[in-house]
């Protein structure tokens, strides 16, 4: 049985050797993640659409240069990845810095009593409103933080994956997903009720 990383370096083998088509499914196999983050990175929709057709471009003309040392997806996450962080440079924006995140205090909630009882008629409100705390969260995270966390919490890839695609150790890896998701349960803790010196 073919693994997926057999099955990509097959279709880019039909790539260098004229195939389009091969390429086209490339394409079709990786966009939506891709866009799901890149999107994470560059806030805006249709930028991030740009990104996304601008990395499919590079990897498309860097693709005699992909030796299969990685799997193709963590090769084009991580043209992804610099291409976004290359976009943000161009339009002169910085990515927030940990001061940004403690400074932002803008998801306060009116409700907050109702909102620590699951069992309410207003649960799923609740839900909405940790999910939109989370991302609100996550989006005000510095850049690498902000990658890592999404690329393990939402892309599901491993700690190994994660290191190849950012280009540093494990460890590091390991310290910015827990840097994230310590600032991400600062964000929750008054709307779940949970004590202050509770670990996640």
């Amino acid at each position: 049985m073919t693994t997926e990383r057999e099955c990509d370096e097959q279709l880019v083998e039909r790539v260098r050797d004229g195939d389009k088509q091969a390429f086209d499914m490339l394409v079709a196999k990786y966009q939506r993640r891709l866009m799901r983050l890149l999107s994470r990175i560059v806030h805006d929709q249709t930028e991030a659409e740009d990104v996304v057709q601008e990395t499919f471009i590079k990897a498309y003309r860097a693709l005699r240069h992909f030796r299969g040392e990685s799997a193709f997806y963590t090769w084009l996450y991580r043209i992804g990845i610099n291409t976004a962080k290359n976009f943000l440079a161009t339009q002169g924006r910085r990515t927030p810095t940990s001061t940004d995140i403690d400074a932002e205090q803008a998801e306060t909630f009116a409700d907050s009593e109702q909102l620590r009882d699951m069992n309410t008629p207003e649960s799923m409100l609740a839900s909405k409103q940790i999910a939109q705390t989370v991302n609100a969260a996550m989006d005000a995270l510095p850049l690498d933080l902000r990658t890592a966390i999404a690329l393990r919490e939402i892309e599901g890839l491993s700690y190994e994956e994660i290191s190849a695609i950012m280009a540093c150790p494990i460890g590091t890896v390991r310290s910015r997903i827990f840097r994230a998701r310590e600032v991400i349960a600062n964000k929750l803790r008054p709307m779940l009720d949970v004590p202050v010196d509770k670990r996640w």
